[in-house]
C-alpha cells in the first residue's frame, strides 16, 4: 500500500501467521520471494484455479507462470 513496490500487482505464494511471501517474477522472483506483513499488502484479485490449484498442491512454479498470471489480472 506505501513504498517502493505499491504501484504493482505481487501474487501471495504463502501465508505464515500475519506475514506473507509475494512475487512477481520481475524484482521478487519464485527463488527469492519478498516477505511482508499481511496488513501491508491490499487484495485486489484473484488468480485462475489452475494457478491456485499448482501453489497449494506445491507444484513447481515459474516466473514466466507467475508474470502470464499478473498480467492476466491487470486485464481483468
Amino acid at each position: 500500500m506505501a513504498g517502493r513496490d505499491k504501484e504493482n500487482l505481487f501474487i501471495v505464494t504463502q501465508v505464515k501467521d500475519n506475514y506473507v511471501y509475494i512475487v512477481d517474477g520481475n524484482i521478487h522472483k519464485v527463488e527469492n520471494p519478498k516477505y511482508k506483513k499481511i496488513k501491508h499488502i491490499q487484495l485486489v484479485g484473484e488468480c485462475s484455479n489452475d494457478f491456485k490449484t499448482r501453489l497449494m498442491n506445491n507444484y513447481k512454479i515459474s516466473n514466466q507462470d507467475v508474470k502470464k498470471e499478473i498480467s492476466k489480472l491487470q486485464a481483468n
